[in-house]
């Protein structure tokens, strides 16, 4: 019998490019994540013109615009930022679950690691802390993934219509 083959990604992922999706709904929370996830790609050698932030009205349009953005070719993997924070009505189970569901769509179709880096939160205070780069930094979490995710795809065996076209 062969030998049993394992992958596991690093934060190496030389030359990586990585577009962020940004939800400008809950804009302060996003500006921290965005924050954190490009200290973090800066960290782990990603170059500033190599990143491309592209800012859309809220959580629900992401999945659209990084299916776009991976489409495109120009990039590895797309993280999506964005805080969709508990209200009194059932509008956050359907925006939170719609965006999580799209960009789990587009990363199927597309094959780019899509990370969903979007805080479903009950208050604000539980996504400041979050959000945060000097406390729980989901956005530099999201950034990590991205990376990760990038290393990893190019070890795998590349799929049958890939290896064909």
């Amino acid at each position: 019998m062969g030998t049993s083959a394992r992958y596991e990604g690093s934060l190496e992922a030389t030359g990586a490019r990585v577009a962020i999706v940004a939800g400008r709904f809950n804009e302060s929370f996003t500006t921290q994540l965005l924050d954190g996830a490009r200290a973090r790609l800066h960290k782990h050698g990603v170059a500033d013109e190599s990143t491309t932030v592209v800012w859309v009205p809220g959580a629900f349009e992401m999945p659209l615009v990084a299916k776009r953005l991976a489409e495109s070719g120009e990039y590895d993997a797309v993280v999506c930022l964005g805080a969709v924070i508990r209200g009194g009505t059932p509008h956050f189970d359907f925006v939170a679950g719609e965006c999580a569901s799209g960009i789990t769509q587009a990363a199927l179709a597309t094959g780019i690691p899509m990370v969903f880096g979007v805080l479903t939160t009950d208050d604000e205070t539980q996504a400041d802390e979050r959000a945060d780069p000097g406390r729980l930094d989901k956005g530099g979490e999201a950034a990590s993934t991205a990376l990760e995710m990038v290393d990893l795809m190019r070890q795998l065996p590349k799929s049958a219509d890939r290896a064909r076209g």
